[in-house]
């Protein structure tokens, strides 16, 4: 099976790569192209980070319909009933598996998904 890698990053990750007929997308969070953390709650974060993954996703030619399975990490499981609102706007009908747990992130931010796609070639 061949690797396509797509993106670059600052540090040593890829944000996609393709293996045969699934995407897997690098966790994704809700920093702007400015590299700022978009500000106004959870809810926001996590339609940024839907913006990200969106991006990362069409590089490989894929997009958002394509998600089977994403991980989630909330930095505080208060934030729960909001970001389970944001995220259901962006599959109001047959959402992906996912998982979700509380952690503590590497940056300052409250939500952090990764996600895997499958569309074949």
């Amino acid at each position: 099976m061949s690797k396509q890698f797509f993106g670059a990053s600052h540090v040593p990750l890829s944000p996609a790569v393709r293996a045969g007929d699934f995407v897997f997308v690098s966790g994704q969070v809700p920093v702007g192209d400015d590299k700022a953390i978009v500000q106004g709650g959870v809810g926001a974060e996590t339609r940024k980070v839907f913006e990200n993954l969106r991006k990362c996703l069409q590089m490989a030619g894929c997009d958002l319909e394509d998600i089977v399975k994403t991980t989630v990490w909330l930095r505080d499981r208060d934030d729960f009933p909001e970001f389970n609102a944001a995220y259901a706007e962006f599959f109001p009908t047959n959402p992906p598996a996912r998982s979700t747990a509380e952690s503590r992130l590497m940056i300052d931010i409250a939500v952090e998904i990764e996600a895997i796609a499958y569309k074949p070639l």
